[in-house]
């Protein structure tokens, strides 16, 4: 089962069709989104092609294998446009023996991590830095931005097949980074 993990769209069409190509070229079975999905938030430029409207379109179009969780960016009004849930604040992922709190960042983050057990992975999104650090007790993982990197990072997202995650440059399609299980 092929799963691809992407945050921090921010209303981009162009990046988020670069993602949606990805995920119908792979058919891939799920794809789970780390909040900030149609707006670009008052401390950020305008991204590339930014269309919030051509974003919920095409996501909408995979409704049935999306599963999100709100950024800070994220209101009411963005559900409206959303044919999937996107309000949830986490959410409790199980892949291959492995449990994964998934949050966007803004409130659960590597530096403040929710409650969880010991072995646990926190995915989130929110910094538009990719990542993977080994911590006391859990495993911190972060996409990095599709839209609008930070700190030189490229444009990316990650993939979890076959018990690895990937951190891929959505550009080139470079794997940079992965994390066996």
């Amino acid at each position: 089962m092929l799963w691809m993990i992407a945050s921090d769209i921010h209303g981009s069409n162009y990046y988020a069709s670069r993602l949606m190509e990805k995920f119908e070229e792979r058919k891939a079975d799920r794809l789970i989104l780390l909040g900030d999905l149609l707006y670009h938030g008052p401390r950020n430029d305008l991204p590339r092609d930014y269309a919030p409207k051509k974003v919920a379109a095409l996501l909408n179009a995979h409704a049935d294998k999306i599963l999100t969780v709100r950024g800070n960016c994220e209101a009411e009004v963005d559900q409206m446009m959303l044919d999937f849930p996107a309000l949830g604040d986490y959410a409790y992922l199980y892949l291959d023996g492995a449990t994964i709190y998934a949050s966007h960042g803004h409130h659960a983050s590597e530096s403040a991590p929710p409650p969880i057990k010991n072995g646990e992975i926190l995915l989130c999104g929110h910094t538009h830095i990719p990542k993977c650090a080994q911590h006391d007790g859990f495993v911190y993982m972060n996409p990095g931005s599709v839209s609008i990197p930070k700190d030189g990072s490229a444009h990316s997202f990650m993939t979890f097949e076959n018990g690895v995650f990937r951190w891929e440059n959505l550009e080139t399609g470079d794997v940079y980074m992965e994390y066996a299980l």
